[in-house]
């Protein structure tokens, strides 16, 4: 147990949790933090069922927009980031086959929302988790790790939350953020619409020579993108995307192999490369639901949406649903009313589905036009690019809209308190 949880116990007599959230990734801790953080009366529990500590070993790393970073420094979270953070001062868009000697750039794009604003940094994930903890622990927000919950029984005022342990928590609400294969989603009866696109993305570090000077590259091949993705050094995450099949046979390989294959899609521009720590292949699909809510409980991050990473924007969806969530739980709870009931949530829900719905057609529509190698479809997207290229005024909407700076944006993405 860490943050303020020490001798748990939950019985009738105790006073309820005001919001109980499952899950304890970025997404969930963003939620639990910003809603202690506006409204400090209010209790927040976070339940997390990976084993204590895991997220220190997260080798991942992930892109954090603009509006993402402003909320987390509004949180108090983003200073602690900051110097482990590395910004994407330059994205440049290739369209091309692997077997092209040259790989013609058809767009670029600078990488400033504003003068000295970065449209985003890229950011290790237990460095991102690091401070989220550090900053749910100074707030008293209480954290259970390595229990999960099992079940919930939703009530007229509260909502019975029943931990793996035998614990049973009573809340006013119920936030699932416990991801794209959320069990609490499908207990409380949300359906989904959803479908496999037969491709995987390939996660893995790399070393390189040559300082990659902040320039983040999205090469589009027949496979599907291949992207890559400045960190602090000379060094790059990579999203790798192929097909299943040949994914899961690429990250089977010794690494002479792996690296060959890689190589001949990283290119040599940055000099001789080296992949550092481990490598996986996730599946990729589409995943929206059909409701955000139901009496006393919310969705949050993956469990309500599992879009394809071609535009890097999932975890930024996510830290949209807590910043909205939170804005929504605050001003009810400043009303006087009830945080759980269904007509407050119903505004949070109607806040969030359009966005999704919106992210998750455009990057579906995305991966088909560019995951193929049809000649006259390559000519269309290539002239189109060509176009956008030539027109600052739709590139700078580009930047605004991968920044997550749109209109109706929550608060805490335009760095205001709730």
């Amino acid at each position: 147990m860490t943050g303020q949880t020490s001798d748990h116990t939950a019985t009738s007599d105790a006073p309820p949790i005001d919001v109980l959230v499952a899950g304890g990734g970025y997404v969930g801790l963003a939620t639990a933090v910003a809603v202690k953080a506006a409204a400090m009366h209010l209790r927040v529990l976070v339940i997390d069922a990976s084993p204590p500590g895991s997220w220190k070993k997260d080798p991942r790393a992930s892109a954090i927009a603009a509006a993402a970073a402003r909320m987390l420094n509004r949180l108090g979270c983003w200073q602690p980031i900051l110097p482990e953070a590395q910004p994407i001062n330059e994205m440049i868009v290739t369209d091309s086959r692997t077997s092209d000697p040259v790989r013609p750039v058809f767009l670029t794009f600078d990488g400033e929302v504003v003068s000295g604003e970065p449209f985003a940094h890229m950011v290790e994930n237990r460095t991102l988790n690091a401070a989220l903890h550090a900053k749910a622990g100074e707030l008293g927000v209480e954290i259970i790790e390595g229990v999960g919950v099992d079940s919930f029984d939703v009530g007229a005022n509260t909502v019975a939350v029943h931990l793996s342990d035998g614990l049973v928590f009573e809340a006013r609400l119920l936030v699932a953020a416990d991801g794209v294969r959320s069990r609490l989603r499908d207990r409380a009866g949300i359906k989904t619409v959803q479908w496999d696109y037969g491709q995987s993305g390939i996660v893995c570090t790399v070393h390189h020579e040559r300082p990659h000077n902040g320039r983040a590259e999205e090469h589009f091949l027949p496979a599907g993108p291949f992207a890559t993705l400045p960190l602090r050094g000379n060094r790059s995450s990579l999203v790798w995307t192929e097909r299943t099949r040949d994914a899961e046979r690429i990250v089977k390989q010794d690494d002479f192999l792996f690296e060959a294959d890689l190589e001949q899609r990283f290119g040599h521009r940055l000099g001789q490369i080296k992949v550092e720590g481990p490598r996986r292949a996730f599946p990729l699909g589409l995943m929206l639901v059909r409701e955000f809510v139901k009496p006393r409980f919310a969705l949050v991050g993956d469990a309500a949406h599992g879009i394809h990473p071609i535009a890097g924007q999932g975890l930024n969806l996510g830290f949209r649903d807590a910043a909205a969530l939170a804005e929504v739980i605050v001003e009810t709870d400043r009303l006087g009313l009830d945080i759980g009931s269904l007509a407050a949530l119903e505004r949070y829900q109607a806040w969030r589905r359009f966005d999704t719905v919106q992210m998750g057609v455009t990057t579906d529509l995305l991966n088909r036009l560019f995951s193929n190698d049809i000649t006259p479809v390559r000519a269309i997207r290539d002239i189109g690019l060509g176009l956008v290229d030539r027109m600052p005024r739709m590139k700078q909407f580009f930047i605004r809209q991968a920044s997550g700076l749109t209109r109706n944006t929550p608060r805490l993405l335009q760095g205001e308190a709730i």
